[in-house]
């Protein structure tokens, strides 16, 4: 049997999924919920799971959160797309990082809004840049608002800095800015503090904030929320129309969860850092010389930067015929550039293939190469 080492697809490892758990809760949900699952559930969303998410935003924030301000989506890309839908017009102007998530890009793309980039570092989006870049906007071309991927960030695995978080409120505050904060990985922690999301640090009203569980529990559960305040929050959901989420998985969630969400998180984190580790150590085994990566604290993902002279058409070919998968930098990047990088997902990734995998991937970026020229980087951004 061929094998196949799937570093593509960003999601979480199946081999840790709580079935007699989440059978367990189930029937409990269904038994108890049978009558509300005849209706539908509103704009908001199953109250038990609104509670518990706020509940769970109170405890990691350290601020206190209104269940009456969430509201539960289908995952977290329909906040994305409702919001842009909501707040933007076909040739408005959006800022976000200049790589950002491909599902957001195809839906800010496919709504006709024009993304205008700023660069990422090692502390998240350069935020530094982005007054100048507002007075280069000018009024005729005002953002609608700014997105950002402030934790473990996608693709590349960086926080953006408690400083920078700040700056990033108080410029957009000062130009009436809305600031979305898609913080979908942030409860994928592996080492450290967890950052503060933007609206625990600030009073300030036109903060949105989405989060999911897809990342962390299950993808195929379809269940984010978003946090807002009216009447960003009304203004957001009049656009839409499906009459509420899944109820019944929100349901299952809920009891799921009825005793806390942090000792399943916990679960879930631990074998996660293992593989994300084992992707780690495996490029420093094979690729130290001539490429650098990410070792995130969080999240997914390691994003890895590989020198010029790779002919990334002959990387593909040359992955694609040994079985091997990964994301190209140009589905991240805003005008779909080239770029000299690679995103590795390695949530559901057996730890077996990413022992066996990283090494072969390694040699297809080392035949791809059209010289020998020492590295001429020392990280990701220099």
């Amino acid at each position: 049997m061929t094998r196949t080492f799937d570093f593509a697809v960003g999601r979480t490892n199946p081999e840790t999924f709580p079935v007699d758990k989440m059978q367990l809760a189930a029937h409990v949900a269904i038994e108890r919920e049978s009558e509300a699952l005849t209706n539908y559930p509103g704009r908001l969303g199953h109250p038990g799971l609104r509670a518990i998410m706020a509940a769970r935003e109170s405890e990691r924030e350290g601020v206190s959160v209104d269940p009456d301000a969430i509201a539960l989506m289908n995952g977290s890309m329909q906040a994305v797309t409702l919001i842009a839908e909501a707040l933007t017009t076909p040739g408005d102007t959006v800022i976000c990082e200049e790589f950002t998530y491909s599902g957001t890009i195809g839906a800010y793309r496919s709504l006709g809004i024009e993304m205008i980039g700023l660069p990422l570092d090692n502390d998240g989006m350069r935020v530094d840049l982005l007054k100048s870049t507002l007075d280069r906007l000018g009024s005729t071309r005002k953002p609608k608002f700014i997105y950002a991927l402030t934790t473990y960030q996608n693709p590349s695995g960086t926080v953006m800095s408690k400083a920078r978080r700040e700056q990033l409120i108080s410029i957009a505050e000062d130009h009436d800015i809305p600031i979305v904060e898609d913080n979908c990985y942030g409860d994928v922690h592996f080492d450290g503090v967890k950052p503060t999301a933007l609206y625990a640090l600030s009073d300030y009203a036109k903060i949105i904030y989405l989060c999911s569980l897809s990342k962390i529990l299950a993808p195929g559960l379809r269940l984010g929320y978003l946090l807002a305040r009216p009447p960003l929050l009304d203004q957001i959901l009049a656009r839409r129309h499906d009459a509420g989420g899944n109820y019944l998985a929100a349901a299952i969630v809920a009891e799921l969860y009825r005793e806390g969400v942090w000792g399943l998180t916990d679960q879930f984190n631990e074998s996660l850092c293992v593989k994300k580790n084992l992707v780690v150590d495996g490029l420093a085994d094979e690729l130290d010389d001539i490429c650098a990566w990410s070792n995130p604290a969080g999240g997914l993902f390691v994003w890895l930067r590989y020198p010029e002279d790779v002919d990334q058409k002959k990387l593909a070919k040359l992955a694609a015929a040994r079985n091997v998968h990964f994301a190209p930098g140009a589905n991240f990047h805003i005008n779909n550039e080239d770029r000299p990088y690679l995103r590795l997902a390695f949530g559901h990734v057996p730890d077996e293939d990413i022992r066996d995998g990283i090494p072969i991937l390694a040699q297809c970026i080392r035949e791809a190469r059209t010289s020998n020229a020492l590295r001429e980087f020392d990280n990701l951004y220099d």
